[in-house]
C-alpha cells in the first residue's frame, strides 16, 4: 500500500459554500485559472468576459446565473492534486449541497464583504460544524464597498460560534482597495493588470518596513490605517492554532476579491499548507485509513442526464481508500454484486476524461445502470462493511403531481424515479395506492421549476403541479407500528416512500405533539437515512 501513499498525500477535496450571490462560482474559476486548468476564467454574471462559468452546465444554470447541482472539478497546483466540490448556494438546492459536504474533508466558507454572514451560510456551517469539518473563510468583493472588517470577523465569531484567525488583513475597499497585508511575512502584496480578472495579474510584494515602497503603492493615509489596524489585530485576534482549525473550532480568513483576483493565490497557497491529506472515514467495522486499505468509496450524487446525447446517469464517488483501476473487480456492498464499474471518469463539470487510475481522495463518475442508490459502499470483493449512511433532509414544501398526457405514462414514472434518485426531490405515494397519485417533497420552492423544466426538456412529459399545505415530514422509526392503526389528527396525511417505508405528513407542528400522545410506543423522526 505504501506505493500509494505518496500520490494519496498529494490529494485535497474541499467543498465552497456559501450564500447565494456570494461569488463563489466565481472563486472556483479562479483556482482553475491558476491550476492552469482554464486559460481565461468566465464569470457568472460577467458582461466583459461573455463566457458562463464552467462548473454551470445545465441550461437553467445558464439562464438564471444560479448553480444548481454541484459539480466537481480537479486540477494540480503546485505539485498538490486538488479537487473541488463547487455546491450550489441558493437554499432551494440546500439538499444536494448538504450531501456534498459528506465528501469533502474541508470546507472554504466565501462571505459577501458587503453583507456578512448571511441565513444559507447558517444552516450550511451547521452542517460542517455537525462533521467538524475545517472552515476556511474567504472574504469576497473587497473590490466593491465593504463593512467595517473587525465588524465582520466579530460577526462570524457570534454568528458561527467560531474563532477566527485573520491570515491576511485588506488595505481599502472598493476603488481603493490596494491589497492585502501577510501577517505571517509581515509584507504588503498589492496586484494589477488581471484584465478584468481573465488573466492571473501581476502581484508586488512590499516588506512593511519599505517606507518609500509603501508610499509608492499605498499612499500615506492607507499606510496609517494599516498601522493602526495591525496593532489592534496583534492585540484582539486569536492565535493561529494548526490543531484547532484541523478540528474545526478555529477558522483562518483571508481578504480579497475573486472578481479581479486580488488575493486568490495567496488564499490557495496558505489553505494548502494548513489543510490535511484524506481523512479516515467511519465505517461499521471502524475508521478505514486511506493509505492502509485497499479500495473502498461510497456514492454521494446521482446525476441523470448530463449528457444529452445519451441519456446518461452518473454515479459520484469519493474514493475513501486505496487506489482504484478502471478493469478492477470490486462489490457493490447494498446490491451484494461484484462488477465492474463501467465507463469510470474524471469529470470537469460536462467535460469528461475516462480514467485509468484514481486514489483516495479523488472524486469520480461512474456510469450507474440505475443499481446505485446515494449512501451506498463499493469495495474491495473479499471485503465487507459499509460506510455510515448519508442523512435525508426533511422536504419543506410539497406538491401533487399530475401529468397531462396520460398515454406518456412510462416517461413520467421513468423521469420522476431517476430525478428522485438524485436525491433533488423526494417521491411519495398515498398510502394504499400506486404511483398515480404521486406527492413531492422538496427542501426549495425552486426545486419544483426544476423538475418540471427537467421533465419537460429530458423525458418530454408535461406535468401540472398542486401545492400541498404540509410543511412537517415525519419517519416512522419504531418497527412494529401498524399504519392502519395510527390515530392522528384531521390533518395528518399517511404516505409511503419508494421504498414502501411509512411517512407522516402535518399542517401544523403541533399536530405532530398530539399524534405521539395518542399512540403509545409511537416514534417519529425529523431525518431519514439513506
Amino acid at each position: 500500500m505504501a506505493l500509494h501513499t505518496q500520490e494519496i498525500n498529494k490529494r485535497r477535496t474541499f467543498a465552497i459554500i456559501s450564500h447565494p450571490d456570494a461569488g463563489k462560482t466565481t472563486l472556483t474559476e479562479k483556482f482553475l485559472l491558476y491550476g492552469g486548468a482554464i486559460n481565461l476564467a468566465g464569470s457568472v454574471k460577467g458582461k466583459a468576459t461573455a463566457r458562463h462559468a464552467v462548473s454551470d452546465w445545465m441550461e437553467i444554470e445558464k439562464e438564471r446565473g444560479i448553480s444548481v447541482t454541484s459539480s466537481v472539478l480537479q486540477f494540480e497546483y503546485d505539485g498538490y492534486c486538488i479537487n473541488i466540490l463547487d455546491t450550489p448556494g441558493h437554499q432551494d438546492f440546500s439538499e444536494d449541497t448538504y450531501r456534498t459536504l459528506m465528501a469533502a474533508d474541508s470546507a472554504v466558507m466565501v462571505i459577501d464583504a458587503s453583507k456578512g454572514v448571511e441565513a444559507q451560510t447558517r444552516k450550511l456551517f451547521k452542517v460542517c460544524g455537525m462533521r467538524g469539518i475545517p472552515i476556511f473563510t474567504f472574504i469576497n468583493k473587497m473590490d466593491r464597498e465593504a463593512n467595517d472588517t473587525f465588524e465582520l470577523l466579530d460577526e462570524i465569531e457570534k454568528e458561527l460560534g467560531i474563532a477566527t484567525c485573520p491570515v491576511n488583513w485588506p488595505i481599502g475597499c472598493g476603488k481603493n482597495f490596494k491589497g492585502v497585508y501577510d501577517r505571517q511575512k509581515n509584507s504588503v502584496i498589492t496586484f494589477s493588470d488581471t484584465e478584468k480578472g481573465t488573466k492571473e495579474g501581476h502581484s508586488e510584494v512590499i516588506a512593511l518596513d519599505d517606507e518609500a515602497g509603501l508610499l509608492t503603492h499605498v499612499g500615506e493615509e492607507y499606510k496609517n490605517i494599516l498601522m493602526d489596524e495591525i496593532e489592534l489585530l496583534d492585540g484582539a485576534s486569536a492565535e493561529f492554532d494548526l490543531e484547532a482549525v484541523q478540528s474545526g473550532k478555529l477558522t483562518p480568513v483571508f481578504f480579497g476579491s475573486a472578481l479581479t483576483n486580488f488575493g486568490v493565490e495567496i488564499f490557495l497557497q496558505y489553505f494548502l499548507q494548513m489543510t490535511t491529506t484524506p481523512l479516515p472515514r467511519k465505517a461499521d467495522i471502524g475508521m478505514i485509513d486511506p493509505v492502509e486499505n485497499d479500495f473502498s468509496a461510497f456514492v454521494f450524487k446521482i446525476q441523470a442526464n448530463m449528457n444529452k446525447a445519451h441519456r446518461d446517469r452518473i454515479a459520484f464517488m469519493r474514493i475513501c481508500s486505496g487506489k482504484f483501476e478502471s478493469n478492477m473487480e470490486v462489490k457493490h456492498v447494498q446490491g451484494n454484486k461484484v462488477m465492474r464499474l463501467s465507463q469510470p471518469q474524471q469529470i470537469m463539470a460536462s467535460e469528461r476524461k475516462i480514467l485509468d487510475e484514481a486514489y483516495a481522495g479523488d472524486i469520480i463518475g461512474v456510469f450507474d445502470p440505475g443499481i446505485f442508490s446515494i449512501g451506498d459502499t463499493i469495495c474491495m470483493p473479499k471485503a465487507q462493511f459499509e460506510y455510515e449512511g448519508i442523512p435525508t433532509f426533511a422536504p419543506e414544501h410539497f406538491a401533487r403531481v399530475r401529468q397531462m398526457d396520460t398515454m406518456k405514462r412510462k416517461q413520467f414514472v421513468k423521469g420522476i424515479n431517476q430525478i428522485a434518485q438524485e436525491g433533488a426531490i423526494q417521491i411519495f405515494q398515498e398510502y394504499n395506492t400506486g404511483l398515480e397519485e404521486i406527492i413531492v417533497g422538496v427542501v426549495g420552492v425552486l426545486q419544483f421549476d426544476v423538475l418540471k423544466y427537467r421533465l419537460e426538456n429530458e423525458y418530454n412529459v408535461e406535468i401540472k403541479l398542486e401545492p400541498l399545505p404540509y410543511e412537517h415530514i415525519r419517519w416512522i422509526t419504531s418497527s412494529d407500528t401498524d399504519l392502519d392503526r395510527i390515530v392522528g389528527t384531521s390533518d395528518m396525511k399517511k404516505v409511503k416512500d419508494l421504498k414502501g417505508n411509512p411517512l407522516l405528513l402535518f399542517i401544523n407542528a403541533w399536530s405532530v405533539g398530539m399524534t405521539l400522545d395518542r399512540n403509545k410506543g409511537l416514534e417519529l423522526s425529523e431525518f431519514g437515512n439513506q
